[in-house]
């Protein structure tokens, strides 16, 4: 097994680069976006070298796209697969300013739905990666199979298999890395989420809500979703593209466990998607909910004073009758009229008020 990897600046590592691929393994070169146009010369001299075929300048042009989604694209001789892996929280910070990441607003982890674009370019025998600078993807597999590429003669047969066999099983289990990501991201949008509908349902919130933070969230889901939906239309099409058309040169037991964990990432997005939904729902519901609860308690408001109106207008009729300037009126000539009236009026609030009270007209709200 032989996986020789190359990082930035590789103008000066592709002179020592073999004149032909290895029978036995393949050849990894990764180079950082920001180098694609200096290295491109020789990196198209590798490609025709090791691959058989240069890259095409629309392809190259997609590699140094850093907005590009994810998609597909093939050629006679190699594939091109572009895939947006989640941004880290140094990159989030360097982008959005330290002072709005650190910012206490409610769904802040909502933000850090930011994306980079990695390209890979898959030969038989060579595989060429594009990352962003210091893309933890690269990283990360350099340092778990680097040495063991370079010292694979001396390993044992159960450590050698933990190897990746070609150039595009070591892309699948890169994709892998990177959709997983997502899946340790969406355990702290759920945790922000539900945080933030607790608060919501809270007996205490009379309504008041950052509804510009839940836009902001739902908008960040929105774009999760259709990031997703790409990347599964990506490894979709080249699943397809490896069942229809497998390398000659693979055996079948490589080739079904190729389209394994082809198949492994397919699912692990389609969770994500999956789980994106049910955010969306659970936000929604929360809403409905919260504003049902806002109706409900104004409902009882507004029951309260309706019986405390009731309650009030017999006594205004009273208050009203007694009010005509007539000359003869009932008691208002007698020294105990107005205390009879006052009576009766007093008599008359209390019934109303049992009457509604028994009712629940005028029963205490909880909170």
């Amino acid at each position: 097994m032989h996986i020789v990897a190359f990082g930035a600046g590789t103008l000066r590592f592709l002179d020592q680069l073999p004149a032909r691929a290895p029978q036995d393994g393949f050849l990894w070169i990764y180079l950082e976006r920001e180098h694609l146009e200096e290295d491109l010369p020789l990196l198209q001299r590798a490609a025709q070298g090791l691959g058989g075929s240069p890259l095409l300048d629309l392809h190259v042009k997609d590699l140094g796209n850093r907005a590009h989604p994810s998609s597909y694209d093939y050629t006679s001789v190699y594939d091109l697969v572009i895939f947006r892996r989640l941004a880290t929280e140094a990159e989030v910070r360097t982008e959005l300013g330290e002072e709005a990441v650190t910012k206490s607003t409610p769904l802040a982890a909502f933000s850090r739905i930011r994306t980079r674009a990695l390209g890979f370019v898959v030969f038989d025998r060579l595989l060429i990666t594009v990352h962003p600078a210091g893309c933890f993807a690269a990283r990360s597999f350099i340092e778990r199979y680097l040495q063991d590429a370079l010292h694979s003669e001396g390993l044992s047969a159960a450590a050698r298999s933990r190897l990746p066999t070609s150039a595009a099983d070591l892309m699948l289990r890169m994709l892998n890395l990177v959709v997983d990501s997502y899946l340790e991201l969406r355990k702290v949008l759920s945790t922000e989420l539900d945080r933030w509908q607790l608060a919501l349902l809270a007996p205490g919130n009379t309504g008041e809500a950052d509804w510009a933070a839940l836009m902001t969230a739902r908008n960040a889901l929105h774009t999760l979703q259709d990031l997703c939906e790409e990347q599964n239309d990506a490894m979709q099409e080249w699943l397809d593209s490896q069942r229809e058309q497998p390398p000659p040169w693979m055996s079948q037991a490589e080739r079904d466990g190729l389209l394994a964990r082809a198949r492994d990432v397919v699912e692990h997005v389609e969770r994500v998607v999956h789980h994106v939904n049910r955010m969306e729902q659970s936000a929604e519901t929360a809403v409905q909910i919260h504003f049902s609860a806002v109706g409900n308690r104004t409902n009882d408001i507004m029951r309260t004073l309706t019986a405390l109106t009731a309650i009030f207008l017999p006594l205004n009729l009273i208050a009203g009758i007694f009010g005509m300037n007539f000359e003869l009126l009932p008691l208002t000539h007698q020294a105990a009229g107005f205390w009879w009236t006052l009576a009766s009026m007093g008599i008359i609030a209390v019934l109303l008020g049992i009457v509604f009270w028994r009712k629940r007209y005028l029963a205490r709200t909880g909170r």
